[in-house]
């Protein structure tokens, strides 16, 4: 079963929208669900990320290793790119 499936057609992001190439800008990233009923992985993760709290917010320099982390916990954050 790929990982892009969900249990429930309301649960998760219909879709996620496609970003430019890594390291290309910054991206703010905010967390707009809570941590709480996932596993440590993902609350280290977001820890990671400099998201310490529900509804926190951080601008972070665009990399392929941050585009991993937001991988992991795309379903937990939303993230736009920043206009300089």
């Amino acid at each position: 079963m790929p990982r892009t499936f969900v249990w429930h057609p309301s649960k998760g992001p219909a879709k996620t929208p496609k970003l430019e190439a890594p390291g290309t800008g910054k991206l703010h990233i905010k967390q707009v669900r809570s941590a709480i009923g996932h596993s440590w992985r993902m609350r280290r993760t977001l820890e990671a990320l400099g998201l310490r709290h529900h509804q926190a917010s951080v601008v972070q320099q665009d990399s392929a290793s941050l585009r991993g982390q937001l991988k992991q916990v795309r379903h937990l954050v939303s993230v736009t790119p920043v206009e300089e």
